[in-house]
C-alpha cells in the first residue's frame, strides 16, 4: 500500500515538471551587438567609383542601414563606433578556388602525413587567409569538413568555406594520389587518400553516383569532378580527357537531385566541351580553351574559374624538366588567351588562386588578385573577387551553408567588410599589403582585427 502511493506521488510530481518548466520565464536573449562605421567612402562590390562619405550600421551579423545622414543606432544594442575618417569600405574578399587542406604544407606531406597534421596545418591556413582580408573561400576539393565546422564554431578563426569535399577522380585521373606500386588495388583495397576523404577514386556509373551522394550527406556545398588532365598528378598529360559522358551525367543528376551543381577541373576544350555538355555549370581552370568553346560556354550560361597563372615569382616551383614542370608551362602559354576569350564571349567569370603547397606563396594572395589588372580595371577586379563570386557562391541554392548575400554592401547583406587605409580603386595595389592596409576586418559581423585606436 505505502509503495502505490509513493508511486502515485512521483508520478505527479513527474506530471508537474513540465508545467514547472513552463512557469519559469526564460532570461533575454541579449541585443545584438552593432558596429557603426562612420565617415567611410563605400565600394559596394558593384559600382566603378566610390561613393560619397556614408555611415555604414552593422547589426548582427548584417548590414541594416547605409546613410549620407547620421544613424541613431539601437538603443539596446552593445555599439560600437569606427571612425572612417574617409577610408574606404568595401566587401570582404572572395577566393573562389582554395584548398585549405593543402595550402602551406608540402605535397609530400599532404599525402604521406598523418592526418591529424594535415588538419592543423589546415588551421593555420584559415587564420592567414581571414587576416588577409578573405572572408570567404569556396574549397575546390579536400577534408575540410571539421575545419569548416571549427570555424563556424569559434573554435578557431577562419573564412567562410564553401566545401566540396573529396575530389572526384577517375582511376589514374588528376587525384588519383596513389604509388606506381599501389596500382593495381588489391580487391577490397582502400588507399589513404579515399581513407581520409582527400580524393575518392571512382569508375563507372554507379561508383561515381555513391561517391556523389556521400559528399553531400557529409555536407558539400556543391561537387569537384577532375575532368581532364593536371599538372601537379602523376599519371595524366594536360590533354586526357576523364571520365565518360555517362559517368559524368551521372555525378550531375546526383548533385542537382541535392539543389547544387558540380564543377570539373578541365583545361582542354575536348575535356571542357564533354563537362558541359553533360550539365557541368562551372569550369575550373580552362586555360587551354579554344574559340568554338568559348562560345559554347558563354551560349550555356557556363562559369570559368580563371586564375593569373603566369611565368612570375608566384607560380609553384616544380623542378626544371618534370614532368610537373612542363605540364605547367603548357598550362601558363594559355592564361592570355584564356582571359581574353573570356572577355571577348562575357563569359560569367570567377577570379581565384588555386594556391598549393607552398606557405610563402599563400602570403601572396592579394597579389594574385592584383595582377588581374593585366586585363582589367582595378573597379573589374575588385568586382569579380566580392559581388561576382558572391554570385557564383549562390549556385549552391539551399546547399549554401551561409543563408544571406555576400560580396556586396548593402542593407541586409552578410556583414564581411574590409575597413581600407586608402582608396583601392585608384590604388589597387593597397589589396597587396593587408597587414598594413587593411584596418578593420570583419566575419559575420564579429571584428577580427581593428589596427584604429
Amino acid at each position: 500500500m505505502f509503495l502505490s502511493v509513493l508511486l502515485i506521488a512521483l508520478l505527479g510530481s513527474i506530471a508537474l515538471w513540465p508545467s514547472l518548466a513552463g512557469a519559469q520565464t526564460p532570461p533575454p536573449a541579449p541585443p545584438p551587438a552593432a558596429v557603426l562605421f562612420e565617415n567611410v567612402r563605400v565600394f559596394d562590390g558593384t559600382s566603378e567609383r566610390l561613393s560619397p562619405p556614408r555611415n555604414v550600421l552593422v547589426v548582427g551579423n548584417k548590414i541594416q542601414t547605409i546613410s549620407d545622414a547620421p544613424i541613431a543606432p539601437p538603443a539596446s544594442a552593445a555599439l560600437t563606433r569606427i571612425a572612417g575618417n574617409g577610408r574606404t569600405l568595401m566587401p570582404g574578399l572572395i577566393d573562389a578556388h582554395t584548398h585549405l587542406s593543402f595550402t602551406i604544407i608540402p605535397q609530400a606531406a599532404a599525402l604521406t602525413a598523418d592526418i591529424g597534421y594535415v588538419h592543423a596545418a589546415s588551421t593555420q591556413a584559415a587564420t592567414g587567409m581571414l587576416l588577409r582580408g578573405f572572408t570567404t573561400a569556396r574549397d575546390a576539393g579536400g577534408p575540410v569538413f571539421g575545419l569548416k565546422r571549427a570555424i563556424d564554431e569559434g573554435v578557431i578563426p577562419g573564412p567562410r568555406i564553401w566545401p566540396s569535399g573529396a575530389f572526384i577522380s577517375q582511376t589514374g585521373g588528376h587525384a588519383d594520389f596513389r604509388l606506381p606500386t599501389e596500382i593495381p588495388a588489391r580487391p577490397g583495397d582502400v588507399s589513404y587518400g579515399e581513407r581520409t576523404n582527400m580524393a575518392m577514386i571512382v569508375d563507372g556509373v554507379d561508383a561515381v553516383r555513391k561517391r556523389v551522394r556521400e559528399q553531400l550527406a557529409l555536407g558539400a556545398s556543391q561537387i569537384k569532378l577532375h575532368a581532364g588532365g593536371g599538372v601537379s598528378s602523376s599519371y595524366d598529360p594536360l590533354d586526357v580527357t576523364q571520365f565518360s559522358p555517362e559517368e559524368m551525367r551521372a555525378a550531375v543528376n546526383a548533385a542537382e537531385n541535392w539543389g547544387t551543381y558540380v564543377m570539373v577541373h578541365a583545361y582542354t576544350p575536348r575535356a571542357v566541351r564533354q563537362a558541359i555538355e553533360a550539365g557541368v555549370r562551372v569550369v575550373e581552370h580552362g586555360h587551354l580553351i579554344d574559340e568554338p568553346t568559348a562560345q559554347l560556354m558563354a551560349e550555356k550560361g557556363v562559369w570559368i574559374s580563371l586564375q593569373p597563372f603566369l611565368q612570375d615569382e608566384d607560380m609553384i616551383p616544380f623542378p626544371e624538366g618534370s614532368g610537373a614542370r612542363a605540364k605547367q608551362l603548357e598550362m601558363i602559354a594559355g592564361t592570355e588567351r584564356a582571359y581574353k576569350l573570356a572577355q571577348k564571349y562575357k563569359l560569367k567569370t570567377a577570379w581565384s588562386t588555386d594556391t598549393l603547397f607552398d606557405a610563402k606563396l599563400a602570403t601572396r594572395q592579394g597579389a594574385q588578385l592584383v595582377k588581374l589588372t593585366r586585363w582589367y580595371t582595378p573597379a573589374q577586379t575588385l568586382r569579380m573577387a566580392t559581388a561576382d563570386n558572391g554570385e557564383l557562391l549562390a549556385l549552391s541554392g539551399l546547399r549554401s551553408p551561409y543563408p544571406g548575400k555576400l560580396g556586396v554592401v548593402q542593407p541586409g547583406a552578410l556583414a564581411d567588410l574590409l575597413l581600407v587605409d586608402g582608396d583601392p580603386l585608384a590604388n589597387i595595389k593597397l589589396i597587396e599589403d593587408p597587414a598594413r592596409n587593411f584596418v578593420v576586418i570583419m566575419k559575420d559581423g564579429r571584428i577580427y582585427k581593428n589596427t584604429l585606436p
